[in-house]
């Protein structure tokens, strides 16, 4: 306890930036995958093909590699951001690959009826999709998308090797002041599993939720 109690301020606040940096993330994987999954399933063929390009292209792709070419590539071509914003990029278009497989699966498990009947009373793709594919799909593919957002959670500690505040690279302070690297460690993983098991309550409960009301 003396590790976390001289060092609270730290954690905290590493703890925080994890947060922040998850969530902001995730808004921007949740974006992307919907646009992206939407892509995949739309009829127009170019469509389609960009959809598959960025799902095969980001799944394959390792994250760490992602950063650099952010994170480097970036700057090159004259684009310059906070280490924050290049790090919110990275995680939310790598994650948006996973989401965008989730909602496609999703997507999958709606009766093919229920476009057809859409299409039938003149609502376009788009309207169909957002008014009556997605709704339905959302209801199958809950604990698979707090899956991925776990994951994202998780893969946030490799933003601290990019510059950035996180939860892990809290540890490089606390050891510069002599404290042990095993229960540094040790707080660190607490807080992961504090945030993880949140984002597991979270979606436990969505999931719960919408049971009810099928």
């Amino acid at each position: 306890m003396k590790v976390l109690i001289d060092n609270w301020s730290t954690y905290w606040h590493g703890f925080l930036a994890t947060l922040w940096l998850t969530l902001v993330s995730a808004a921007l994987a949740l974006v992307l995958g919907v646009l992206v999954a939407s892509c995949r399933v739309s009829p127009v063929r170019p469509l389609r093909v960009f959809g598959t390009a960025w799902v095969t292209l980001l799944r394959n792709t390792p994250l760490t590699l992602l950063f650099f070419v952010v994170v480097l590539g970036l700057p090159r071509f004259g684009i310059t951001l906070p280490f924050f914003t290049f790090a919110v990029l990275a995680l939310g278009c790598y994650t948006s690959a996973f989401v965008c497989e989730v909602l496609r699966s999703g997507v999958n498990t709606v009766p093919a009826g229920q476009g057809e009947a859409a299409r039938s009373l003149g609502l376009s793709f788009g309207q169909t999709l957002g008014l009556v594919v997605l709704p339905q799909a959302y209801r199958s593919v809950v604990a698979p998308l707090g899956s991925v957002m776990i994951a994202l959670a998780k893969n946030t500690a490799i933003a601290g090797s990019f510059s950035v505040a996180e939860l892990l690279g809290s540890y490089r302070t606390i050891n510069e002041l002599g404290y042990g690297i095993v229960w540094t460690f040790v707080w660190i993983a607490v807080g992961y599993l504090v945030i993880t098991l949140a984002i597991s309550a979270l979606f436990n409960g969505l999931e719960r939720r919408v049971a009810v009301s099928r």
